[in-house]
Parts: structure tokens; sequence; C-alpha cells
């Protein structure tokens, strides 16, 4: 039987892990999977990727690294998704992996112009996105848990665009019919934002960010759970 391949990019930070696991844990917990039904790859140890005729489809996770560092680890990342086209796995970048996607197929990535975006925000679907197979099944406007400094600054030549918000226009788009990025984190919950946040706070203050205000902002929602597991479906 295939699998659902988690391409992971990076480690959480050490007291986030301890307590809630990591990156692949988080995915594997919101989409409903057991563990025997994925293969992790953690490509930023310069582990091999698996053929692509043992896998359904590819998640690829967020990262504390930077697109804009081009890594030999992730520009090699990039050609293999690159080579995926021909022949079409359903792929799901999430936060780095979605950046990473769109500079793969030419668009660009650098540090958002207004800063770091973090809590829970409101993500609103555009007219392609509501007619989508992924997020069309997402309300016109949902919650989103938000982590992220770098953001696709313009997007590849071939997507189209599926949702934005005030702050981040790229909130999501899609590459085809089944490359879909998201710089939204749907493998987060509710604890571990908060987390996220409390990890973040000195460097939050520095950027005179009310820290108390955004842990007000973080809510709990099955919005992730459901694209999670939706995509999952799909690729069935």
């Amino acid at each position: 039987m295939k699998k659902l391949l988690i391409i992971k990019t990076g480690t959480t930070f050490p007291s986030i892990k301890q307590k809630y696991g990591d990156f692949d844990d988080f995915i594997i917990r919101q989409a409903g999977l057991p563990a025997s039904d994925v293969i992790v790859a953690p490509v930023y140890e310069t582990k091999g990727l698996p053929s692509r005729k043992d896998i359904s489809a590819v998640i690829i996770t967020g990262s504390h690294a930077m697109v804009t560092d081009q890594d030999a680890w992730s520009l090699s990342l990039g050609a293999w998704l690159r080579r995926l086209s021909p022949k079409p796995v359903p792929v799901l970048g999430i936060c780095y992996g979605h950046q990473l996607m769109a500079q793969a197929w030419g668009g660009s990535v650098g540090y958002h112009p207004a800063g770091r975006e973090i809590g829970t925000v409101d993500i609103e679907l555009t007219a392609a996105g509501r007619k989508d197979i992924l997020l069309g099944a997402m309300p016109a406007v949902f919650p989103g848990h938000v982590t992220h400094a770098q953001t696709v600054l313009r997007l590849p030549p071939a997507a189209r665009l599926l949702a934005g918000n005030q702050f981040e226009p790229h909130q999501a788009y899609v590459i085809g019919d089944c490359f879909w990025g998201v710089q939204f984190h749907p493998e987060f919950d509710r604890p571990v934002t908060c987390a996220y946040i409390e990890e973040q706070t000195a460097a939050l203050i520095k950027e005179g960010r009310d820290v108390e205000k955004l842990q007000e902002s973080v809510i709990e929602h099955d919005y992730g759970r459901e694209l999670l597991r939706r995509f999952v479906a799909l690729a069935k």
C-alpha cells in the first residue's frame, strides 16, 4: 500500500518537542493517520527521499530555517518537487514548504515587509479558493494558526491565489490541480500555537508586540484538522 510522505524540513523548539512532539507528529495527529501509513523523510539531515511509486501524497513541513538561506538540501528538494509534475502526486506545502514550492516554480520569497505574523488570524478565500477542491471545503473566512517571518513576496506565474488576509496576501495557492501551498499551519492546535508565542516572547517584545494580546488571539478550532484530513482523502 502506498503511504503519505512527510518531508521534514526542520524540527521544532526542544521544549515544544518534549511536550507535544515534532512537526511530523503534529501532522499525523491532526490528519488522524496511524504512524504505519506514513513515511517521514528528514531532508534537512541529508536523508534521501523514497521512490514516488511508493507514495500516495506529500506534505512538506514548516521549519525554523529560512528559504532564502538557499541550503543545499532545500535546493535539492525544490528540484525533486519539480520532477513530480509530469506524473502528479498531490503535494501540500506548509509554511516553509509553501514558500519553497513557490520559489521552485518561479516565485520569490523574502522577509515580510511588515514583520512577523503569529497567533490565530482570519483566512479569507478568494473566488478561486471557494471553488478549489481542497480549500473550497473551508468557510469563506476561517481561523488559522500562524507563525512566520518570511513570506511569498511574488507567486509563481502558474499559481492561482486561493486565500489571503490583510497582513498576508498569499495565505494559500495551488499550482496545477494538486500542488497546494498554505502559509498558515493546519497541523497546529491551540496549545502548540500558544507555546510558539511563549518561546518567542523576548523577540516579540523587542518588536513592540503585545504578547498578552497575541496569546488571547489564539483559539481552538477544527479547520486545520479538516483541511489535512481532506487532503489525505483526496490522495486516495
